[in-house]
């Protein structure tokens, strides 16, 4: 089943899709401060109200990132974990993993995957997790 959960593309808002237990979320292209602060609350929202076992965040069509998305991504991995969800980050591009390390950014609770494929093998795999056991 998939279920969209954000506002209409065009407004600014990124996609969060329900697939099963898990979030998708695909980040294409530069992620404004605005529009990251908004995928925050969507994201939080959608978990709350979805009751997901994770958040598969897909950064493969992201190019640069800067400190204030790195904090939000460790804020929406630090909400999911509250509220009984796991994150994973995956495709993320070496740059973009050398930025994050230069910029002394250790993303605590993010776990990270190649492909989008592994990330939700990760999820919902034998081991994966199940909603409310973290």
């Amino acid at each position: 089943m998939t279920e969209g959960f954000s506002h209409p593309m065009g407004a600014g808002h990124v996609p969060v899709l329900r697939l099963g237990d898990v979030l998708l979320v695909t980040l294409q292209g530069d992620l404004y401060d605005s529009m990251a602060q908004r995928l925050l609350q969507d994201i939080t929202e959608a978990i709350s109200s979805s009751r997901v076992a994770g958040v598969v965040i897909d950064l493969s069509g992201v190019e640069i990132v800067d400190s204030f998305l790195g904090r939000v991504l460790a804020e929406i991995a630090a909400n999911a974990r509250l509220l009984a969800a796991q994150t994973v980050v995956a495709g993320m591009r070496p740059a973009v993993a050398i930025t994050l390390v230069e910029l002394g950014l250790t993303l605590p609770g993010l776990r990270t995957a190649l492909t989008t494929q592994a990330a939700l093998d990760l999820l919902t795999g034998p081991n994966g997790p199940r909603p409310g056991s973290n």
